[in-house]
Order: structure tokens, then C-alpha cells, then sequence
């Protein structure tokens, strides 16, 4: 079959590799009919983590089930459905208490699985034909036959939920202000979801004018922090108070100004001095505990200067963490099809397959408008 393959910073390629097999009864295989590019695949992408060449990229992904494994019972063949990027058992702790993001069975030695991520287990992607599923009744969410809804659907895989825990994370309620930092995919579903959820005014700070432009055409209010210090921005609309609650949608490869300069504890610093004393932060924004690309030493280590001394001083609460898809995925999906959401705003682009590579590195540049990357095997 074919399917997406790192080959080192920089460079995929479409490639010839061997089609998965049910290998425990509780497998399915499916055909993949819709896998996206998500901001984390470009960590791997630009030599940042330990991926080594070879490893089939894709976490982002929906299809028809095509095989059964003799253990599945909620599943047949011509089900279409939608996988959480999280690898989950269903049974551990962690998944009991209802934290798939972070199992304990499917990656010995690390809380949490993932398909086609580097130190997330063992799990082949499925930017490709076909993707093998581990205990499928618990991992694959049914969706309504046919094709209606494509690329809603298929962001109920990652970006959707996670933008949504963000709101989740920093508590968001109806009536309140909300800044957003980071306008790519997370970003956008987070600003979008915490309208769902009924705030009044949602902030989104970033720097490329597409990502800007798609954050007020959803109704929210675009900042420009190559203009200007943001937290000054947000503060001159809201009476100098600052906004009730912030969401961090950047992580560790944060920037500065105008210069693109990383700063890696710059978003956590500014959503600090952005919201108001007792509010709360939701960082869904991925942090690692290593980055060889960092700027400084610490930061290398995982280790960033925040000035908790404020955070402590405002009474500011703080959640961290992935997304937990099974705890979002059935309430977006019935969402989406009841005509109240439509996520599929943030895609630019649906290319086939064999247009990865140049997907790749199109939206790793942020030109020509690369918001979103849908890829159809």
C-alpha cells in the first residue's frame, strides 16, 4: 500500500510499504478515506524529536472498516468511523477514569499511545491506505454511512477535541472573554469552541495574515503580536482588566515580535499577564521534556523560565495536558451532525496522497495559505 514516510528533516515521501493485518482479535483494518497533516507531525518533520527514518506519519484519521478481528463486536464491515489519535485500551486506570490520552497499556514505559508518533508506541500512522486499529470497540467512534461531512468528521480525530479540552482545560463559560493564543488548526477549534460554549468575546493572537483572517471570519477578534506587544492589545479592548480566561495553543515552539525568533516560554508569560487575577489557563499547546532545536540550554532540557511568582500572585489556575478524544468525540460528532458545528472551516486544502510531500512543506512554511491539510488516499 501506499503510504506517507519520513526520510529525515525536512523530507517524505509517498512510498510502497507492507499493508497492515489484523493481529489480535480485538484489531480492526481500515481503509482510510480521510487523514490529515497536524501541526505535531511537523515536530518530526523538521528533525525535532528522535523519529527515525522510516516511520509512516498520520494521527489524524477516519475510513470504512474493511476486516474484523473474531473479538469485535460492535463493529462490521462497511462501518465508517472515525479513530482518536490516542491508542487506548479502554481498561487501564487511566482510561477508566476516563484520561485515554493517557493509557498505560498500549506504550510500556510511557503513559499514552499514538498512531505514527514518535515515543507514542509502536502504532503505524495512517497518512496511508489502510490503518490496523487495537481494541477497536473502544477506540473507533461510528459515524453516519456515505460521505456527508468528510472533513468535519475527520477532525474528530485531534484538532477538534483538543481545541475543545483547551476551553475545557481553562474552564470556560458562557459570557466570558477568552484569548487564544495561536491561530493554526488546535488554535482555531479552540477559538471556535469557546464560542460554542457560549463566551462573549474570544481574542486570537498570532502573526500570519491567513490564520488571522480565518479567526475573524468565525467572529473572533484577530491580534497581530508582530504589531505590538499582544497583552497591551487585549488589555486596550477589555478596560486594561485583561480577559477571564486564555488558552495556549503554541507550545514550545513559541515566537516573538515580528522576528520569528523562538521564545519558547513567551506564550506562557504573556497569557499570564493577559488574564485577569483569579482566572484560569488551559495548555493543550504541546511542551516536551527534550528539544534538541531549543534556543537555550534549558529550554533543551525541557525546562522554561515562567514567571510563576505572577501566576501565583493573580490566583491563576492552570491546566495542562493532551487531549483525551473519547472524552469529547461522541458530543463534537452529534454536534456536527445536527447542523450546530463545522469544523471543517480550518481546512484549506484537500490534496491526495501522492501530494504530500509538498503539503508537508507548504504548511510547514505557512504559505500559499496552508492552514489545514486533508489528504484522501
Amino acid at each position: 500500500m501506499k503510504a506517507v514516510v519520513y526520510q529525515g528533516p525536512f523530507s517524505v515521501s509517498v512510498e510502497e510499504v507492507d499493508k497492515p493485518a489484523i493481529q489480535h482479535p480485538n484489531d480492526v483494518l481500515v481503509k482510510v478515506t480521510s487523514t490529515a497533516i497536524c501541526g505535531s507531525d511537523l515536530h518530526m518533520y523538521e528533525g525535532r524529536t528522535a523519529a527515525e527514518p522510516g516511520i509512516v506519519f498520520g494521527h489524524e484519521n477516519m475510513g470504512i472498516v474493511e476486516e474484523v478481528g473474531d473479538g469485535v463486536t460492535t463493529l462490521k464491515e462497511g462501518d465508517r468511523v472515525v479513530v482518536p489519535f490516542n491508542v487506548a485500551c479502554g481498561f487501564c486506570r487511566n482510561c477508566a477514569e476516563g484520561f485515554t490520552g493517557y493509557c498505560t497499556t498500549v506504550n510500556p514505559g510511557f503513559a499514552g499511545g499514538a498512531y505514527g508518533y514518535v515515543s507514542m508506541g509502536p502504532w503505524q500512522g495512517g497518512q496511508a491506505e489502510y490503518l490496523r486499529v487495537p481494541y477497536a470497540d473502544f477506540n473507533c467512534l461510528k459515524l453516519p454511512e456515505g460521505t456527508e461531512h468528510e472533513t468535519d468528521f475527520v477532525l474528530l480525530a485531534d484538532i477538534f477535541p483538543t481545541g475543545y479540552h483547551g476551553c475545557e482545560l481553562a474552564q470556560v463559560r458562557p459570557g466570558e472573554s477568552v484569548a487564544v493564543y495561536g491561530a493554526g488548526p488546535v488554535g482555531l477549534m479552540a477559538a471556535y469552541s469557546a464560542m460554542l460554549r457560549g463566551a462573549k468575546q474570544v481574542f486570537v493572537v498570532d502573526r500570519v495574515a491567513e490564520r488571522l483572517q480565518k479567526a475573524e471570519e468565525i467572529g473572533a477578534t484577530p491580534i497581530d503580536f508582530s504589531q505590538g506587544d499582544p497583552v497591551e492589545q487585549i488589555k486596550d479592548r477589555t478596560d486594561g482588566v485583561g480577559t477571564d480566561k486564555g488558552v495556549d495553543a503554541v507550545g514550545y515552539q513559541a515566537t516573538a515580535g515580528g522576528s520569528g525568533e523562538e521564545e519558547p516560554a513567551v506564550v506562557l508569560n504573556s497569557l499570564v499577564g493577559t488574564v485577569r487575577p483569579t482566572g484560569a489557563l488551559g495548555v493543550p499547546g504541546l511542551y516536551v521534556p527534550a528539544d534538541p532545536g531549543a534556543p537555550d540550554e534549558q529550554a533543551k532540557q525541557g525546562m522554561l523560565l515562567v514567571a510563576i511568582g505572577k501566576l501565583f500572585e493573580k490566583g491563576l489556575r492552570v491546566g495542562t495536558g493532551q487531549c483525551n478524544v473519547k472524552r469529547y468525540n461522541r458530543h463534537l460528532r452529534d454536534m456536527i451532525i445536527e447542523g450546530r458545528a463545522k469544523p471543517s472551516f480550518v481546512v484549506s486544502h484537500e490534496l491526495g496522497l501522492d501530494e504530500a510531500a509538498d503539503a508537508y512543506d507548504k504548511f510547514d512554511k505557512r504559505v500559499d495559505g496552508y492552514t489545514k491539510v486533508v489528504l484522501h488516499p
